[in-house]
């Protein structure tokens, strides 16, 4: 098999983390359709190097650790931009960076205490990253063509910051678990 194929799916998701400025930039500037191309563009990719990983048994252990921090690099940066914009409430957005922080550092405890945890998303982290994107997708799809979510937003806000919780109470109690506290 080429390399250049084999490492199709690592190329596509650096791609995709280099598309995090640029949704920034966009949103930063007002320019609320480039953002909203883009990010769904991103979105994309993302869906594409998974399959290309799955199909063709591309999966590396490079794959497994940069997949998910270009996920959350995107994720972060758009709910902190549409934060800044005053586009979304703050408190959900310290939620959403607040549980990765600690997801992020558990991991880094586990591994500097020489008891690396395996990273494998959850049922509900795979919910709430789905929510998390299908909203931040649908904010800037409202910016980008000036039409109003209504009162959809305010629901939104609370699914994704209980999904978000949640997430975080499940990975917090796997991670206890795993490190036999």
């Amino acid at each position: 098999m080429p390399l250049l194929f084999s490492s199709l799916p690592n190329l596509i998701t650096l791609a995709r983390l280099g598309l995090v400025p640029v949704i920034i930039a966009m949103i930063a500037g007002g320019h609320w359709r480039g953002a909203c191309v883009v990010f769904i563009l991103a979105g994309v990719s993302d869906a594409i190097d998974g399959w290309l990983a799955r199909s063709f048994n591309l999966r590396t252990e490079l794959g497994a650790y940069l997949d998910p921090v270009a996920d959350k690099a995107l994720l972060v940066s758009i709910y902190v931009a549409l934060t800044i914009e005053n586009v979304l409430p703050a408190p959900l957005t310290i939620i959403i960076v607040t549980r990765d922080l600690m997801i992020i550092g558990a991991v880094m405890i586990s591994w500097l205490m020489h008891k690396p945890v395996e990273i494998k998303p959850l049922w509900v982290s795979k919910a709430t990253t789905a929510a998390q994107i299908g909203f931040a997708a649908s904010l800037l799809g409202a910016r980008a063509f000036s039409f109003s979510l209504g009162m959809w937003v305010h629901i939104a806000v609370y699914i994704v910051a209980a999904l978000t919780l949640a997430s975080l109470a499940a990975y917090l109690a796997a991670w206890a678990r795993h490190m036999s506290l």
